[in-house]
């Protein structure tokens, strides 16, 4: 008689739809891949400092009702063209969300919001979502988290993160190392810069790991290696946006032979996860940006159309356009930041 030592822990299996046939169901058309290629081009221009407007990532802490993003969406998308020639403005759309315990992980894992765990109907509503942003004029932008997941929607995003619980994963790394869009490291939660400064140089390289093809195939990828990856702060036990964080991120980053391209995360624990922090952390950043600072390329803020968060109790109860996950700017704090933001990079250029 053999005894088993396998899948002792595995409760269930159910089959997820190969990357392919969503692909196949939900086609990028109507110019949505041309959009897609030159929000990337243009996010690399700012990267490569021959683009002095300033990257602002946007939007819901994660995405978890696909109206009220569309809502949000439809909102940004009119704002942006009126600061389109100061700002690149970058709608943030997250569905998988880390946890530093257990929680609700994001609307891939679990859409409907009650522990069924629909997955197949996530990344339907996560790709469908993506189409419908980007078909508004607006790039998108997204933290990858699960390894597989990209595979359905990486064709969409325009810039990516890699949060801080993952900076120093080696699997993170590799998988920026292949990513088609500029990919930004966060520093740790705990504030380690070096990590993410090493991510970067690693995730420049080729590499070779094991994953699967949009046919659901496993295989050995090999990758060419990313050369648009820069560094993100977003704080630690200490914030880290003012203009000395900046001087000392950059010598680190010069040190390691990177560029000096960075982006600041306005909220998380720059901010102490409070919204009106966040409006003052841009405020910050935006003087850093006006006395001609070009090492600053973008800044990250967390923002919806209702402020603050709230708990999910009763679905059928939830506000309509508010977080339940980080506390969010609601959108007038929204609207007043991106504008003075664009006023800064205005003062920039006349400064010269």
């Amino acid at each position: 008689m053999s005894t088993n030592t396998d899948d002792l822990r595995i409760r269930k299996l159910r089959e997820l739809l190969i990357p392919e046939q969503l692909i196949e169901e939900m086609p990028a058309q109507g110019g949505i891949a041309e959009h897609v290629t030159a929000s990337r081009g243009a996010i690399q221009s700012v990267l490569e400092k021959t683009d002095d407007r300033l990257i602002v990532v946007v939007g819901p802490c994660s995405i978890h009702d696909p109206a009220a993003a569309i809502d949000y969406a439809g909102r940004l998308a009119e704002l942006n063209k009126t600061v389109s020639d100061q700002l690149l403005v970058v709608m943030r759309v997250y569905f998988e969300k880390p946890r530093t315990t257990v929680g609700w992980k994001g609307l891939i894992n679990d859409p409907h919001l009650d522990n069924s765990f629909d997955v197949n109907e996530g990344l339907r509503r996560a790709r469908g979502l993506l189409l419908e942003i980007n078909a508004l004029g607006l790039p998108t932008a997204t933290e990858y988290l699960d390894l597989i997941s990209p595979q359905y929607i990486a064709d969409l995003i325009a810039w990516g993160a890699i949060g801080a619980r993952t900076t120093e994963s080696q699997s993170h790394r590799e998988l920026a190392s292949g990513l088609s869009c500029p990919v930004g490291f966060k520093n740790g939660t705990g504030g380690n810069i070096q990590i993410a400064v090493d991510a970067i140089g690693a995730a420049q390289h080729s590499h070779h790991f094991l994953s699967v093809t949009k046919r659901g195939q496993c295989a050995i990828v090999e990758t060419a290696g990313n050369p648009y990856c820069h560094l993100i702060l977003r704080g630690g036990p200490q914030p880290n946006y003012d203009m000395f964080s900046v001087d000392d991120a950059c010598a680190m980053l010069r040190k390691a032979s990177l560029p000096e391209a960075i982006m600041i995360d306005a909220s998380h624990a720059n901010s102490r996860k409070k919204p009106n922090l966040q409006v003052a952390v841009s405020e910050d950043i935006a003087s850093q940006v006006e006395r001609g600072d070009h090492r600053i390329v973008g800044l990250m803020l967390e923002g919806f159309i209702e402020g603050g968060r709230q708990d999910v109790v009763n679905i059928d109860d939830l506000e309509y356009g508010k977080s339940i996950t980080d506390p969010c700017m609601d959108w007038d704090q929204t609207a007043a930041t991106l504008h003075h933001l664009a006023q800064a990079v205005e003062r920039r250029r006349v400064a010269g």
